[in-house]
């Protein structure tokens, strides 16, 4: 049966499928150069454009990275983060063996839209802290993060020093949490977000909104974006 559907396949799939085995098996490990399209031909006895369309097709779901000039690689996994708990990324990117680096956009105290202070359960009109940075993974941005924190909880957030402690470092310092609420989106991003994450044109989004508890009070507010084709969110569940 197995034999039947094999021969079934179409033939660019069997090239995709023969380099997913690679990849999956260790055979070809992230970075590595896989075989040219011409040795690919000659492998599998079938036409230059059969070859391309499977090569490019794994292009565009980000297993490959193809050079122009130079060839086709193995692409680096997406980084990846725990959905369920509530890490700092720093942390995250250091324990993969990367660079991690960032910039603090904006740190200030003001008043902000009545939906996010909905969200914080506070009245309106009220003012709180909040803060856009940009985190990079081996000099690439990975992460922007727009954090709004309740100054009822954390009176000192607007003095902390984000160029040499990221917030959740710090959050986590004052007060332990209580609880989290996690909701996650694709989106288009607004224009600011798409050339900070150096997103193309079409490339997906993803979205973290996080809410987080302290002694019964909504603590902090935060989205993630990331970008969807250098990023995944994973969870477990154990019963």
């Amino acid at each position: 049966m197995t034999e039947t559907i094999t021969a079934a396949l179409p033939l660019y799939m069997k090239v995709k499928n023969h380099i997913i085995e690679q990849i999956e098996s260790g055979v070809l490990k992230p970075h590595e150069k896989i075989s040219s399209e011409n040795q690919l031909v000659k492998i599998f006895g079938i036409s230059r454009m059969t070859v391309n369309r499977a090569v490019r097709e794994l292009t565009d779901e980000g297993l490959l990275v193809r050079l122009a000039g130079v060839g086709t690689f193995v692409a680096e996994p997406k980084a990846q983060s725990h959905l369920l708990e509530v890490h700092d990324i720093a942390d995250e990117i250091r324990a993969r063996g990367h660079h991690y680096s960032r910039d603090v956009i904006d740190h200030k105290y003001a008043s902000v839209k009545p939906d996010i202070l909905a969200r914080m359960s506070l009245p309106p009109k009220t003012s709180v802290f909040q803060c856009l940075i940009l985190h990079f993974e081996q000099y690439m941005p990975i992460q922007m993060e727009n954090r709004y924190v309740n100054p009822l909880v954390f009176p000192e957030f607007g003095q902390t020093d984000l160029t040499r402690i990221t917030p959740y470092e710090y959050l986590m310092a004052e007060a332990p949490l209580q609880k989290a609420e996690h909701v996650v989106s694709a989106i288009s991003p607004k224009n600011s977000v798409r050339e900070a994450l150096k997103l193309k044109e079409n490339e997906p989004c993803l979205l973290l909104e996080r809410r987080t508890w302290v002694k019964d009070q909504v603590a902090t507010y935060v989205q993630l974006y990331h970008p969807g084709t250098r990023y995944s969110l994973k969870d477990q569940f154990t019963q």
